[in-house]
């Protein structure tokens, strides 16, 4: 379960990383655009890109708690970071799914939610 448990922590890490990268850095791209279900032309806007940039500054925090869990906290503590850090995570895609889109549920929720299943039970 600990081998499981890190694999789906890892992946949900990995999707922040992604997801960081892609706000913060190519918010104005077709990838985005297709991505986040939002016209070219408005991400286009330096004023949308700015707000995409801070979303992504938010995202990668998630994602360094969860490296910081997985290869940094020491193994008394590595659990906990990993609960607070996909915790946080299922939160945020239960705030979107109810504001933004109902596939973030699925494509950040999903995952994280695994995740902490994983985690809690090893």
């Amino acid at each position: 379960m600990a081998i499981l448990a890190f694999i789906l922590t890892f992946i949900v890490m990995i999707e922040h990383i992604y997801i960081m990268i892609l706000e913060m850095f190519f918010a104005n791209t077709k990838l985005a655009s297709r991505t986040f279900g939002v016209e070219k032309e408005l991400l286009a806007n330096k004023k949308v890109q700015t707000l995409f940039a801070n979303q992504g500054l938010y995202n990668g925090f998630l994602a360094a708690g969860l490296v910081w869990g997985l290869f940094f906290a020491g193994a008394e503590m590595a659990e906990t970071v990993q609960i607070f850090f996909l915790s946080c995570v299922v939160v945020a895609a239960l705030f979107g799914g109810a504001t933004s889109s109902k596939g973030i549920l699925v494509k950040q929720g999903l995952p994280a939610v695994l995740a902490l299943i994983a985690v809690l039970l090893v």
